[in-house]
């Protein structure tokens, strides 16, 4: 499970969270950790990359 926040307020994912998420879940592949989610958090609102189904 990975997660962070966007102080902005917008939970929308950005392209650089995309391209992180899948070079820390290429990385722990190795060590055959599995990525199940990743969360973007902000004050009011959370966004699941699992429940978009990019993971």
């Amino acid at each position: 499970m990975l997660a962070h926040n966007h102080p902005n307020g917008i939970s929308e994912p950005s392209s650089s969270d995309q391209r992180i998420t899948i070079r820390v879940k290429d990385v722990l592949e190795v060590f055959d950790i599995n990525v199940l989610d990743h969360c973007v958090v902000t004050g009011n609102d959370v966004c699941s990359f699992a429940d978009r189904g990019w993971l």
